[in-house]
């Protein structure tokens, strides 16, 4: 099931299957063609994405089947543990999972999220406190920060 989504951080293609969010896609554009494809997922996805964006939801309950090796399974997990408002870096999470030393390997992870926003991976700033390394646009993660409150610019 494929659908399309208006949120304040512009469009969003919602993938899912019967059983699982599968991925969230940023775009750039209005799509010209509306799948009026739907399930229970898409349905709860944009519940809770609704809520999250009006204050009402700190956390998500849709179930995940992101897709990817095992390593960035663990790094997705991972991303879930930070909290809402709240940042670490990727050095942070590299000593999380257990190496410093994969800290380039973490980044690559965090940078293909199939799932943002709902898998946390925004919540991750460089070492020197700067905005960097998100899939969705520099702009989309500052907003995402600001509007959890992490981010006071």
């Amino acid at each position: 099931m494929k659908s399309f989504w208006h949120s304040p951080v512009g469009w969003l293609a919602l993938l899912a299957s019967d059983e699982v969010l599968k991925g969230i896609k940023f775009l750039e554009t209005k799509p010209d063609y509306y799948p009026q494809e739907t399930n229970t997922i898409i349905q709860q996805t944009e519940t809770e994405l609704s809520e999250y964006f009006s204050g009402e939801r700190k956390t998500f309950s849709i179930p995940l089947g992101p897709e990817g090796t095992d390593f960035q399974q663990t790094v997705w997990k991972e991303l879930c543990h930070i909290p809402y408002g709240q940042t670490i870096n990727y050095g942070q999470l590299a000593q999380k999972l257990g190496d410093i030393k994969k800290v380039r390997a973490v980044g690559r992870a965090n940078g293909q999220n199939p799932i943002p926003i709902i898998i946390p991976c925004h919540r991750v700033i460089g070492s020197d406190n700067n905005l960097v390394g998100y899939a969705g646009g520099i702009s989309r993660k500052q907003f995402l920060l600001k509007h959890e409150g992490a981010l006071l610019l």
